[in-house]
């Protein structure tokens, strides 16, 4: 049988889709909007960075636009629609698929006995904070002592105590109640989530299985490092992923698909060629403009971002400042669909500011071109400076900044461009 070959706007244009980025920053923020974005795209990651603002709330403005912070703490640690949990890392996830989640923490203590030796003889104090999560819940690393003489550090340098948390947070013995100062305040899994006892977990050898469907609908059609990058945790090794890639096949769940351009085979879920099908005939397949936080589960695997869009993107939060090419906290500007520069923000909380630092546009966008990678156009030099002018105001307002600060912008003619429109964008709704 002939393998179906679709464009690299058919991916690309599906990817956006079911990533929730077909209308950014228009949907209503509710319960249901939420936990649908979660479940689709796998996990919404967390990050301790907050030079602007939380990860996972920078990724929610960019599909919701503006809405109460407040509502998402409610939805997450009082209604328990979200657990914390890991999927490419730290995210939240859907707590409809507690099935996944207990197979996987079921799984747990084997794998940190196989890999950590862990706990063995460490048992007694495992137990022991077990015991004082028990007693004393919410309670976090900070409640126990490091033993003197010890240091921080990586795993093999962290306190007993945060070694033993780890392990009971993964085994699903104890979970996230809350945070403080983004601090995880823990309790027994009971309490947090007390219909997760009488959950019937996942059959352990499906999991592999749900991990890959689940990734193929999150990307609409993927490459083998693709599925590799984007469901990471636990990993899951080449060899068992291309036995249950093929499993699937078999199965008739996944076919081998051929995308323009690229030699190593794609696949997508069989039930997805249609869709495939319909995104190669979108005229445009995004409308609007927004940012995305670098965290953001679009830019999970950034090999797939650059191969399909050519638009090369890494975070330099670990570079040295004088290496830095983009910036410390750079955020990808998304317009139409495409990806037109990039902007460095900094929150000023004190002082009601959000400053763009830097601010980059695309050559092919200032020269009137056409995208490099995947294309379904030219795009308007002045909508897309309108477009990232208003973003920057709406995020300014969700982030409780008063104003915006333009700082450096590249090509520097555009500079009184965006000055002006940022003057001229439209007040808060």
């Amino acid at each position: 049988m002939s393998v179906p070959a679709f464009s690299r706007r058919a991916a690309a244009a599906l990817f956006l889709e079911r990533q929730h980025l077909k209308h950014p920053r228009s949907k209503k923020f509710n319960a249901r909007t939420l936990t649908t974005f979660v479940g689709d795209a796998c996990g919404l990651q967390i990050d301790s960075v907050n030079v602007l603002e939380r990860a996972h709330l920078i990724t929610l403005w960019s599909r919701f636009g503006e809405f109460e912070r407040g509502a998402f703490d409610r939805l997450a640690y009082r209604k328990r629609l979200l657990l914390e949990y890991l999927t490419h890392v730290a995210c939240f996830v859907d707590t409809r698929d507690l099935p996944l989640w207990r197979a996987i923490m079921d799984s747990m203590p084997e794998r940190f006995r196989t890999r950590y030796r862990y706990p063995g003889r460490q048992q007694p104090f495992v137990d022991q904070v077990e015991a004082a999560i028990a007693a004393r819940a919410p309670l976090g690393n900070s409640g126990f002592e490091r033993p003197k003489g010890t240091k921080g550090g990586g795993w093999w340098t962290w306190k007993p105590a945060t070694h033993a948390l780890d392990y009971l947070w993964k085994a699903g013995r104890n979970a996230v109640h809350s945070r403080r100062n983004f601090e995880k305040l823990y309790a027994p899994m009971s309490r947090v989530l007390p219909r997760a006892a009488a959950t019937v977990p996942l059959a352990a050898g499906d999991v592999p299985r749900e991990r890959l469907l689940r990734s193929l609908r999150a990307m609409g059609a993927a490459a083998v490092d693709d599925l590799a990058s984007y469901w990471t945790w636990p990993q899951m090794k080449r060899p068992e992923l291309r036995r249950t890639l093929a499993a699937l096949e078999h199965d008739g769940l996944v076919a081998p698909v051929e995308i323009e351009g690229h030699r190593q085979p794609w696949y997508a879920l069989a039930a997805d060629l249609p869709a495939l099908e319909r995104a190669a005939k979108v005229r445009r397949p995004s409308r609007g403009t927004t940012l995305l936080c670098p965290f953001d589960s679009f830019l999970w695997h950034r090999e797939r971002v650059r191969r399909l869009w050519d638009f090369h993107y890494r975070i330099e939060i670990y570079v040295p400042g004088h290496k830095r090419t983009h910036g410390y906290y750079v955020l990808p500007m998304m317009h139409e669909g495409q990806f037109i520069g990039r902007l460095d923000p900094k929150l000023h909380r004190e002082r009601g500011v959000l400053e763009a630092r830097r601010v980059g546009f695309e050559p092919w966008l200032v020269a009137g071109k056409a995208p490099p990678g995947v294309s379904w156009g030219a795009l308007d030099l002045d909508a897309a400076i309108r477009g990232v002018a208003e973003s920057l105001h709406s995020l300014a307002r969700f982030t409780g900044a008063k104003r915006v600060a333009l700082g450096r912008v590249t090509p520097s003619s555009l500079r009184a461009p965006l000055a002006r429109a940022l003057r001229q964008a439209p007040p808060a709704p």
